[in-house]
C-alpha cells in the first residue's frame, strides 16, 4: 500500500542549524573499523561537526574551531555533544552533519516519528558554542 505523508518543515531559529547524522566509509551500523572517512576526507577522528563554509561565517566560527554541539527541544533540557572539531564541508546551508552513533546523544527523547515511535534523527535543531580560542 502506498501512503502519502504531509511534509512538515522543521523550524530553525536564526543562529541554529539542522543536524543530520551520517556514517563513515569504514563503518557498518555502529561498528567503526577506523577513524578515517574517505567519503568526506576526514582523517584521524570522528569528533567532528561538518558545517557549510558560509554558515561558519554567519556563526562567527572557523574551520578547526572546537565547539559543543547543543540540541534544543521544547520542554526538555539541552543535550550536549562536547568538544567537537568544526570542519568546513559543503553541507546544505542551514544544516550540519555529525557521525552516528556519536551524535545520538543529541536526539531528544520526545522527538519520535508518529506511528513508528522511532527517533527523529534528521530533524534536530542545534547550536554550536565555541569551547576554546578561535582556530588560526
Amino acid at each position: 500500500m502506498l501512503t502519502v505523508n504531509e511534509l512538515v518543515p522543521v523550524t530553525c531559529p536564526p543562529g541554529r542549524l539542522i543536524l543530520q547524522t551520517v556514517r563513515a566509509h569504514d563503518q557498518f551500523n555502529t561498528t567503526m573499523y577506523s577513524l578515517d572517512d574517505r567519503y568526506r576526507g576526514i582523517r584521524k577522528g570522528r569528533d567532528v561537526v561538518m558545517v557549510n563554509p558560509d554558515d561558519l561565517v554567519d556563526l562567527g566560527l572557523r574551520d578547526g574551531d572546537r565547539v559543543d554541539v547543543i540540541s534544543e527541544w521544547p520542554d526538555e533540557p539541552d543535550r550536549v555533544l562536547s568538544d567537537q572539531r568544526v570542519v568546513a564541508y559543503p553541507t546544505s546551508r542551514g544544516c550540519c552533519a555529525a557521525y552516528f552513533p556519536e551524535a545520538n546523544v543529541l536526539v531528544p527523547l520526545a522527538s519520535t516519528a508518529l506511528g513508528s515511535n522511532t527517533p527523529v534523527s534528521k530533524a534536530v535543531v542545534v547550536r554550536l558554542v565555541r569551547t576554546g580560542p578561535a582556530a588560526p
